[in-house]
């Protein structure tokens, strides 16, 4: 992980550009807590598998109020949404920021346990639908779908829903999923994430993911805060 007098030797203007903006000014602002900001980067970092500076982000994300379990769920969920490759690939960074501060597995979530109610009804409807688009090409991912994510890791409490739809709408900005924005970006606001929150998320991932992807999203993310309000 490059300190700011190894950026500074060989790129000045990026060292000063990142005291200014993110430094100084991004990560102050009230928008988005700084809780809020720690999981949204962490979630891009994962999403994107750039893990140089994933241990400096895990240990501000601890620093700001983000727990030992939810950086574990966070995780674990990214693994089903940015593909078991980039999880994998943050484990050694977050073995090492939880080992630098003795955080043992007693503090991590459990593999199985009691789970959050279901809501039968979204569910059903949900489960319909993609069955009825998808099921005749793809039965396994319907049956997936179904099983391992809507009826098991969305329920895991180790990560609230509104945290867990934020880490997803985090991770689908910064790969460039807009189409899938839409239907997880309601998920996130049924779930109690704000209006003003979402723009805020999108104004932070332009420095964590690029603008182009900051720009992709703002029209589906515009779409679903304007028809909202309908």
């Amino acid at each position: 992980m490059p300190k700011p007098e190894d950026v500074r030797a060989v790129a000045p203007a990026l060292e000063s550009y990142a005291q200014k903006f993110l430094v100084d000014d991004l990560w102050k602002r009230p928008g988005l807590s700084r809780r809020d900001r720690g999981i949204v980067t962490v979630a891009a970092l994962i999403a994107r598998d750039q893990t140089v500076e994933l241990p400096r982000y895990l240990a501000l994300a601890l620093d700001n109020g983000v727990k030992p379990f939810e950086i574990s769920e966070i995780i674990t969920h990214l693994a089903f949404y940015t593909g078991w490759p980039n999880a994998m690939d943050a484990i050694p960074a977050a073995r090492d920021v939880f080992k630098s501060r003795n955080i043992g597995a007693d503090q991590l979530p459990p593999a199985t346990g009691p789970q959050l109610p279901l809501d039968e009804v979204a569910e059903k409807q949900r489960a319909t639908r993609v069955g009825e688009q998808f099921g005749q090409i793809t039965p396994s991912l319907v049956q997936y779908t179904t099983d391992a994510l809507f009826r098991d890791l969305w329920l895991r409490p180790s990560l609230a829903p509104r945290d867990r739809s934020l880490v997803t709408v985090s991770a689908l900005i910064a790969t460039g999923q807009v189409a899938q924005i839409t239907y997880h970006l309601n998920r996130a606001m049924d779930n109690g994430l704000t209006r003003d929150e979402a723009g805020e998320v999108l104004g932070h991932l332009a420095f964590y993911a690029g603008w182009p992807n900051a720009f992709s999203a703002a029209p589906v993310i515009k779409d679903v805060i304007e028809k909202r309000r309908q």
